[in-house]
C-alpha cells in the first residue's frame, strides 16, 4: 500500500465513524421521541382510569336511585290503587 491508499482508507474509516456517529444521534431523538410517546400514554392511561373509578361510582349512585324508586313504586303504587278504588266507591254508592 502507498500512501495514497493509506488516506483513501484513513477517510474511508473517517466516513465510517462519522456515520455511525449520525446514526447514535438519530437513535438517541427516537429514543426520546419515544420516552416522550411512553410519558404521554401513561398520562392517558392514569386519566382513563380515573374516567373509569368516576364511571363506576356513578352506575353505584344511579343503583341506589333505583333501587329506592323501586321501593317507593312498591309503597306508592298500591296506596294510588286503594285510593281510585275507594273514590270510585265513593262517587258509584249514591
Amino acid at each position: 500500500m502507498d500512501n495514497n491508499d493509506i488516506h483513501k482508507c484513513v477517510r474511508l474509516l473517517e466516513e465510517i465513524r462519522d456515520n455511525q456517529k449520525l446514526q447514535l444521534d438519530r437513535q438517541a431523538e427516537v429514543f426520546a421521541l419515544q420516552r416522550d410517546q411512553l410519558a404521554i400514554v401513561q398520562k392517558q392511561a392514569e386519566r382513563a382510569e380515573r374516567i373509569q373509578d368516576r364511571a363506576e361510582q356513578l352506575q353505584a349512585s344511579s343503583a341506589q336511585l333505583v333501587g329506592g324508586a323501586r321501593r317507593a313504586v312498591t309503597i306508592i303504587l298500591p296506596l294510588v290503587i286503594a285510593l281510585i278504588i275507594y273514590l270510585s266507591w265513593l262517587i258509584f254508592r249514591h
